[in-house]
């Protein structure tokens, strides 16, 4: 008889049954010029104030990249402008739910260049918002895989989309 180690068993039997899996958001990543002259857009998130990219729930009846414009403009008053069709990457992090409990969150992330930024928008009074470069916007945010994004995110950005 084969004896099963308390790690094997927890990873190859009890973590799968009691492991959510991972929910889906969108997010913009939202920039202005190009190459050494590109920024960034952050924001501060509502609870912590720690800096961030506008995101958020899939909507119904909006493509996932709708999506993510749509939350641009709500946290961060992005308007008149286009998110690519595609996502130039992905990343993790737990997002503590208003019960208390932490769920893991998948996140697109799609670049918006923006043409125009109001002032007045759906959560102005709750939230900052900063122009900096990609490597300071790295710097910034928490996330790892972001950070990743953001280091290399003119030679993600479709180039159908850079624009001078």
């Amino acid at each position: 008889m084969m004896l099963i180690s308390i790690h094997s068993f927890w990873r190859e039997f009890l973590r799968p049954l009691v492991q959510r899996p991972k929910r889906l958001q969108v997010a913009a990543l939202c920039y202005r010029g190009s190459g050494p002259d590109m920024e960034v857009l952050l924001v501060t998130s509502r609870d912590t104030g720690r800096w961030i990219i506008p995101k958020g729930w899939p909507i119904t009846g909006l493509q996932t990249s709708e999506a993510a414009l749509q939350e641009a403009w709500e946290e961060a008053g992005v308007r008149n402008s286009e998110a690519a069709p595609k996502p130039i990457g992905t990343y993790s992090y737990d997002k503590v739910l208003s019960a208390g409990f932490p769920v893991p969150v998948e996140t697109l992330v799609f670049p918006v260049d923006v043409k125009e930024l109001s002032k007045k928008f759906p959560e102005a009074h709750e939230r900052e918002r900063q122009w900096v470069s990609p490597e300071a916007a790295a710097e910034l945010v928490n996330e790892g895989e972001l950070k990743s994004i953001l280091r290399q995110m003119t030679n993600l950005l479709p180039q159908n989309v850079q624009h001078g």
